[in-house]
């Protein structure tokens, strides 16, 4: 399998087909697969924070959730094929899990919000089987009964609506222990089905503008993180642009 190095992060050079065939494969096989998505947030946040990095690159597969980590990779000449976002991935294996029946599990947000987003997808998926689902706000010490009680459901594949470092912490520690077969951390898209956060539209998306849209939506909350993300993230990458570019001008050779 092919993998990028950026960063100091190995990111699998994956289409959105051949991820989610991967995910169906260790189904299949009764195989765990931890999925891991890095953006330019998360890449500035792994450098600062050595659990959050520790716990993403002990993931079976890393992905590029941001299109600027798209850019990044062209930029330093370690291209990926294309962005595989953690909500469009998301949605791809529900799509997938209904008719070939498979369980699944919902771990993440607040309890209305959970609710609201579980009518959601029964809407769109109405005879997906879901096992059993939880709220994101507990204790560190009920980590382990968490895992055990979604042991018991039977799921296959578990989806953590839940922020980083938290989900990558609980996916290190406990993804084995679950029982599932593919373990996706999808961030923000519990609220985005639920309706309480809205989505930026494809242009954005394409623009890799969707940080922006985010921003315009909270400003207040998300305007100090975002500035000071992005700098940081286009300041890692002109140093990493220079350190792979000899004196003369030319680009290194890629190893």
């Amino acid at each position: 399998m092919s993998r990028r190095l950026l960063f100091g992060v190995e990111i699998d050079a994956l289409t959105m087909d051949q991820t989610v065939s991967r995910c169906l494969e260790a189904v299949a096989a009764h195989r765990p697969l931890e999925v891991g998505v890095v953006n330019a947030a998360k890449l500035v946040n792994m450098r600062r924070d050595p659990r959050l990095a520790e716990a993403v690159a002990g993931c079976d597969l890393v992905v590029a959730d941001g299109q600027a980590v798209v850019w990044a990779a062209r930029v330093l000449r370690r291209p990926l094929p294309e962005r595989v976002a953690g909500i469009d991935l998301f949605m791809r294996l529900l799509a997938a899990a209904e008719p070939l029946g498979i369980p699944v599990y919902f771990l993440g947000a607040k309890e209305e919000v959970l609710a609201r987003m579980i009518d959601e997808v029964r809407t769109r998926f109405p005879a997906l089987r879901i096992a059993g689902h939880r709220n994101g706000y507990f204790a560190d010490a009920e980590q382990e009964a968490i895992a055990d009680a979604i042991q018991d459901s039977g799921a296959h594949l578990l989806f953590l609506g839940m922020t980083s470092p938290k989900k990558e912490i609980f996916t290190a520690a406990y993804g084995k222990r679950t029982g599932v077969h593919v373990v996706h951390g999808v961030g923000g898209s519990f609220d985005i089905l639920a309706g309480v956060t809205k989505r930026a539209p494809r242009a954005w998306q394409a623009l890799g503008l969707e940080w922006l849209y985010r921003l315009l939506q909270e400003p207040r909350r998300l305007a100090r993180r975002y500035l000071t993300t992005n700098a940081a993230f286009l300041l890692m990458t002109a140093r990493e642009l220079v350190r792979r570019t000899p004196a003369t001008g030319s680009a290194k050779r890629s190893l």
